[in-house]
């Protein structure tokens, strides 16, 4: 399942609160940025320097991979493989050009678009982190229009997040549709 959206609409906060819900693994991204403080490679993302994201890239070892905001990130093709084979749910919560790049692979996956209440109600979100300039807060502003205006139509679900509960609520009951998963032909990948 693709979790995606724009910046500082809560996809984070709403993947662990989903985690309380049901099992899962969460695909953990490849990144380029540095590491916050609390962060830990390997859990909140791989930390990688230019050349070694570069290598995986040439090496056809992202499932996708998109540059935000000067930084590159990725999904390991082979987590998702082999978590996909062992019959598990697997959410990558992603960026939307990264979302887009599994969507045309996997045509069958589960994509979901995360919207804030209001351009207000994100930008408040934004400035609220602190971790921010006013000139990324103004590019990610920027994006997140277009991508509401774009590039949400692509995603087969759309969810307001205005009150977790609700939208972790929504997302679970998505998870628990039966569908078809493109998890047959991440099996294939995965033999080869």
């Amino acid at each position: 399942m693709i979790i995606s959206g724009p910046s500082g609409v809560g996809k984070n906060t709403i993947v662990r609160s989903l985690a309380a819900r049901r099992p899962f693994h969460f695909s953990v991204s490849a990144t380029t940025r540095a590491a916050r403080p609390g962060e830990t490679d390997g859990v909140d993302y791989h930390f990688l320097d230019q050349e070694g994201f570069s290598a995986m890239v040439r090496d056809a070892k992202l499932l996708e991979w998109a540059e935000f905001a000067g930084n590159r990130y990725g999904t390991p093709r082979r987590q998702v493989i082999e978590h996909l084979a062992a019959g598990e749910d697997v959410i990558l919560d992603i960026e939307v050009d990264g979302a887009v790049q599994v969507m045309d692979a996997y045509p069958d996956a589960v994509s979901i678009f995360v919207v804030p209440p209001s351009l207000e109600e994100l930008e408040a979100r934004m400035r609220g982190r602190m971790d921010m300039s006013e000139e990324q807060i103004v590019m990610r502003l920027g994006l997140a229009r277009e991508q509401m205006r774009s590039g949400r139509r692509r995603f087969r679900y759309e969810v307001v997040n205005e009150d977790l509960d609700a939208v972790v609520s929504a997302i679970s009951d998505i998870l628990g549709r039966p569908a078809r998963h493109a998890a047959g032909r991440l099996k294939e990948e995965l033999r080869r």
